[in-house]
Parts: C-alpha cells; sequence; structure tokens
C-alpha cells in the first residue's frame, strides 16, 4: 500500500490502489446581482480540482456592521436556492435578506477528501449591501363600523415596512355573483379608513397595500365586507338618539366638574410661596423656578415623553427623502404641517424595526431632555410620533448640519487668517458654555450626549 504524501489524501470509499489526491483550490470569478432584498451569485470553477471529479460548492452567509466592522453567521430566515450546501451547480439564489444591510458571502470548494484535511476549505468571497426592500403585505383587516352607505376598517402594518411607510392604498369592488365590478381606490395615510357612497346591502371585496420610498408593497389577501339595510339603519339611529344624548350630556357635566377643580388647586398652588419638596428631584424647589429633570428618573419612559413632548398626529408629517442613518435607524428630511400653523421643514429620527424596550427608553429620553430646553441656540423639538409605527422624533431641520462639522469645514475653506481665528473661538466659546451648563446641571449623561449632538449657533 503506497502511502499518500502530505496534504495528499484518499477518501474512504477510495480503493487501496487509487491515486492519492488533493483539496481543490478557491472558485474564480464571483458575480453578484443584488435587487433590493434578493441576490444571485455565479462563479467559475477552481483552477485545480485536486484530481478529483466529486467537486461540491457550500456558501457561508455572514451579516457585517458598519463601524466596526464584525461579521456574525446571518439569521435562519435567510433562504437558499437551491441549497446552501453540497451544491453542484455554480449559481444560487439567495432572498429574505435585510434592508440596507452589509453581507460578506463566501464560496467554498470541496470535495471527497477535503474533511481529511486540518485546512479549512478554499473559498472567494463578495461583500455586498443591500437595498431598501418595498414593504410586504398587510397582515389583516377589520370592520369597526357599517352603515347603508359606509363601512369604517382598520389594519395592522406590515410585519415587514422596510422602512417608513408613507401611506396605504385601499382597493374595493362590488361583488356581483361570479364577477367582480370595476375596483376603487383611495389612499389614507393611517391604517384605518372611512369607505363612503356605498350601496346598501351589499358585499364588497377590500385589499390594502402600503407604501414606503421603494414603492408599493403587495395587496393583502381579499376581504369581504357587506353594507346593512338602508332602512333598518336609519331606524337604529334613530333609537340610538336618546341614549347619544344622554351620554354627551353626562359627559359634559365630567367635564365641566374637572375644570371647577383643576382651577381651584391651581389657585390654591399660586397662593403657596413657601417651597415644595418633589420627589422626582429629592430637593425643595422654589415655585415658579424650572428645573431639569432626568427623564431616567422615571419608571415609565412614556410617562417622561407626555410630560415635556407633544405628540404629533402620523398625518401631519410627510417625509420626502433618507438624508442619513443614525443609531436607533434612519434619518429624514420632510415637512411639516399642523392645524393653523404652516407648512415648515423638519429633520426625522426613525427607530428601526425589531427595536429592544432599552433601545426605545434611550431613543425617546432624547425627546425628553430636547423638550425641557426653549433657547434660540438649542434645537428646537417639535414633537414625537408614538402611537403608530415607526416612533419618530420631529426636530427643526438644521441647513448646515452639525455645527462642529460646518465649524471645520469653515476652518479649512477660508483663505482668511483672520477668519479662521474667528472661527476657532466661536469653537472655544461653544464648549465653554456648554461646560458651565452641564455644570449647573450636574452632568446628566444624555444632556452630554444632546449638548455634543445637537448643539447649533444662532444667528
Amino acid at each position: 500500500l503506497c502511502t499518500c504524501r502530505n496534504n495528499y489524501f484518499r477518501a474512504d470509499t477510495d480503493p487501496p490502489d487509487s491515486a492519492c489526491t488533493s483539496v481543490p483550490t478557491a472558485p474564480r470569478n464571483v458575480i453578484s446581482n443584488v435587487n433590493e432584498t434578493s441576490l444571485v451569485l455565479e462563479w467559475s470553477e477552481p483552477r485545480d480540482a485536486g484530481g478529483r471529479d466529486d467537486l461540491l460548492y457550500n456558501i457561508i452567509c455572514k451579516k457585517c456592521s458598519v463601524e466596526p466592522r464584525l461579521c456574525m453567521r446571518c439569521d435562519d430566515n435567510v433562504e437558499f436556492d437551491p441549497r446552501q450546501l453540497g451544491l453542484t451547480e455554480r449559481h444560487i439564489y439567495i432572498s429574505n435578506l435585510m434592508a440596507h444591510t452589509q453581507y460578506t458571502f463566501e464560496i467554498q470548494a470541496v470535495n471527497g477528501v477535503s474533511s481529511k484535511s486540518l485546512q479549512n476549505p478554499q473559498f472567494a468571497s463578495v461583500n455586498i449591501t443591500t437595498n431598501q426592500a418595498a414593504p410586504s403585505e398587510v397582515p389583516t383587516m377589520h370592520l369597526h363600523g357599517s352603515s347603508g352607505n359606509t363601512m369604517t376598517l382598520s389594519w395592522e402594518p406590515p410585519k415587514k415596512p422596510n422602512g417608513v411607510i408613507l401611506d396605504y392604498e385601499i382597493k374595493y369592488f362590488e361583488k356581483q355573483g361570479q364577477t367582480d365590478s370595476i375596483a376603487n381606490t383611495v389612499t389614507s395615510q393611517k391604517n384605518a379608513v372611512r369607505l363612503e357612497g356605498l350601496k346598501p346591502n351589499t358585499a364588497f371585496v377590500v385589499q390594502v397595500r402600503a407604501r414606503t420610498v421603494a414603492g408599493y408593497g403587495q395587496y393583502s389577501f381579499p376581504m369581504e365586507f357587506r353594507t346593512l339595510v338602508d332602512d333598518g339603519s336609519s331606524s337604529k339611529s334613530f333609537q340610538e338618539l336618546p341614549l347619544i344624548v344622554g351620554s354627551a350630556t353626562a359627559g359634559l357635566v365630567f367635564v365641566i366638574a374637572v375644570v371647577v377643580i383643576a382651577i381651584v388647586c391651581f389657585r390654591k398652588q399660586q397662593n403657596n410661596t413657601e417651597s415644595e419638596y418633589t420627589e422626582k428631584l429629592q430637593q425643595y424647589i422654589t415655585p415658579g423656578m424650572k428645573v431639569y429633570v432626568d427623564p431616567f428618573t422615571y419608571e415609565d419612559p412614556n410617562e417622561a415623553v407626555r410630560e415635556f413632548a407633544k405628540e404629533i398626529d402620523i398625518s401631519c408629517v410627510k417625509i420626502e427623502e433618507v438624508i442619513g442613518a443614525g443609531e436607533f435607524g434612519e434619518v429624514c428630511r420632510g415637512r411639516l404641517k399642523l392645524p393653523g400653523r404652516r407648512e415648515i421643514f423638519v429633520a426625522i429620527k426613525t427607530l428601526k424595526v425589531g427595536y429592544t424596550e432599552r433601545q426605545r427608553r434611550d431613543f425617546l429620553s432624547e425627546a425628553s431632555i430636547m423638550g425641557q430646553f426653549d433657547h434660540p441656540n438649542i434645537i428646537h423639538l417639535e414633537g414625537v410620533v408614538t402611537k403608530s409605527r415607526p416612533v419618530m422624533i420631529v426636530t427643526e431641520f438644521m441647513e448646515n448640519c452639525a455645527l462642529d462639522s460646518f465649524l471645520r469645514a469653515s476652518i479649512f475653506m477660508s483663505s482668511n487668517t483672520k477668519n479662521s481665528r474667528r472661527v476657532i473661538c466661536v469653537f472655544q466659546c461653544i464648549y465653554k458654555e456648554k461646560n458651565e451648563l452641564m455644570r449647573k446641571l450636574g452632568g446628566f449623561r444624555n444632556l452630554a450626549e444632546i449638548g455634543e449632538r445637537w448643539l447649533v449657533l444662532a444667528p
């Protein structure tokens, strides 16, 4: 029996008098084609197959972070077609990747003696970044109310929005036996809609789909809803009229009582000029004095947000484009149109899908801190969106981006030595004032972060 040399082997199934073979070299000429959150890989066979004809390929998927660049194995929900290991073909289709994510794929070449070698299989790698995909299907719809000619519907947001949902498109048509009539479409910025002008006692088929900056997703599964008989609806409404009037009267009396009690308590508080002890600050404060409150002293972060930030309806916010990515999600530029106010440009920070409770608490704490400041030299908080997905923080839009980046650019772009010295002086003044503010407020950690990232200079 002939003994094989180093790095040459015989497989367990090879005859004893067969020639010794080696492991194959790496595949060559890898080509990748990315389509939103799917990928097609193609490659050429290795230069040296090791003297064997049982060549196979394995695909190793790794998901990588941007900074620092750390890679780990992909989740089990990534799909490989036809399969991930033991490929005989030199191409593969990979789907169900995450949007806006960096991946590294290793294509290994193995044969019948690769398991005999102490070294890892040789491979060729390729780095790709996925694009933004359209949202997934809306899971289900619910009927909340119906009359002779109207229906009120709601639905759950897509499980994978893959970005900020801009609006929903609702398609509905009258069901007529075996045939369907012409479909009508309406749009809604909320996950609810009221369909009007319908035919009484008629079945309607309704579908809905979501839209992001990447486009529309697929329509939901068709669901059938029926309007009421017109006469029965009118009679029912007439019978319920006394109950509605009685409920409204009772509600009005309750509101008046609450207002009277609030006025009495407010006047008593104004008359009391002595210092009061507050549990949240663990100290005595003088009435009328504004004191900074650390939001992390609240057991429920939502309580701090409700106290210091204003809730904005999602219909008032219009996202125009994605301008960056932060620690918690995408940063967008958009417009805000509140009732009775003119439309303004705003910056919108969104909380990414799949967040943890700790991430949501840290994200909302920024709004709780910013909402306590009202100064021309500190960025203004317009409000938050917490009652719909995604969770957002809406602030005034900084046209010149971050102050430190703007001042550094001014130093290098200015050919005037005198102007450069002025910019350096501004830097020194800003950090001196920030440190003085930190000393007075006790050096809260989150305030320091807000100071680094959000401090702006008034004109």
